[in-house]
């Protein structure tokens, strides 16, 4: 099956944004676009009958009137439709399997609503084995005047391979144009404390510690995408609030799901959690290992 990015549909302003938001990754990537709507009351392909007699003409108006949208506004993008007589996150999760990466309409909800976002999504970004990228309806395109814009923001722990993470966070602003930010946040400890704020000598040891891991782990992807502008932050700070606070006005967050181990249910953490449910731009969740 050729390279593809997938998009779930259903006829939601969340998925009908992540619809636009994939078209226009599929064609700076240069990929077919595949348009998921999964129904598991999905008739077989039947013979020339009625619209009041087809029960999958409005399965297949949705795919069509999306499809006629997106070929508009990308008139040189490969578009495919795909009706699935299936379980949503079934189908989502054989999909992402197949794709380079899939594509979801997110709500991105706030507090203890956050628990109930997304029957099908979230199991699907915990799940999946390929990157998931959501994308909310109505985004805010524009940031405060002292953010910086159009750029990818990677979030990065530094323990762990994160070359993954990085490949697609590198391959996405490569893509795109645009520069790169690596963020990494990382807790002061309790005893660097002291009543006007953070020691400075701890602060600055601590600084310059996370510089160091963090030039060494982007030196060989700097090399690697010589075009990519590439810059490092360091929030002393949870490291959850330094990835949202950085990603204001970004084109994309990237950040990283742990590939669950056998036997263990799969879940997310608390950055990815931070972002999937604050952060103000889509926000793409990479499996590795």
């Amino acid at each position: 099956m050729q390279p593809v990015v997938t998009v779930g549909l259903d006829g939601s302003p969340e998925s009908l944004a992540a619809a636009r938001w994939a078209a226009d990754e599929a064609e700076k990537r240069k990929l077919t676009l595949r348009l998921l709507h999964a129904w598991p009351m999905l008739a077989p392909e039947p013979a020339r009958v009625p619209a009041e007699v087809d029960q999958n003409y409005w399965a297949r108006r949705l795919v069509h009137t999306a499809r006629a949208e997106l070929q508009a506004r990308h008139p040189g993008l490969s578009v495919v439709g795909s009706l699935v007589a299936d379980d949503a996150q079934n189908a989502l999760l054989q999909a992402a399997s197949e794709s380079e990466m899939t594509v979801l309409g997110s709500r991105g909800l706030e507090s203890v609503e956050s628990y109930f976002l997304g029957d099908v999504s979230m199991p699907v970004v915990a799940r999946a084995e390929r990157p998931v990228v959501l994308v909310r309806a109505g985004r805010r395109e524009e940031g405060p005047p002292s953010a910086v814009p159009g750029r990818v923001v990677v979030a990065l722990k530094l323990h762990g391979s994160c070359d993954d993470l990085l490949d697609f966070a590198f391959h996405t602003a490569a893509a795109r144009g645009v520069p790169l930010l690596a963020i990494h946040g990382r807790s002061v400890p309790l005893h660097a404390r002291v009543p006007w704020g953070v020691d400075h000598g701890i602060a600055e040891e601590m600084t310059r510690d996370v510089q160091n891991q963090l030039s060494k782990a982007l030196h060989p992807w700097r090399e690697k995408y010589p075009r990519v502008e590439v810059a490092d932050g360091i929030g002393l700070e949870s490291p959850a609030k330094a990835v949202v606070q950085a990603a204001e006005s970004a084109v994309l967050l990237v950040v990283g799901r742990r590939e669950h181990r056998h036997g263990l249910a799969p879940h997310l953490g608390p950055v990815a959690q931070a972002a999937i449910h604050h952060g103000r731009c889509p926000v793409a969740v990479v499996p590795h290992g």
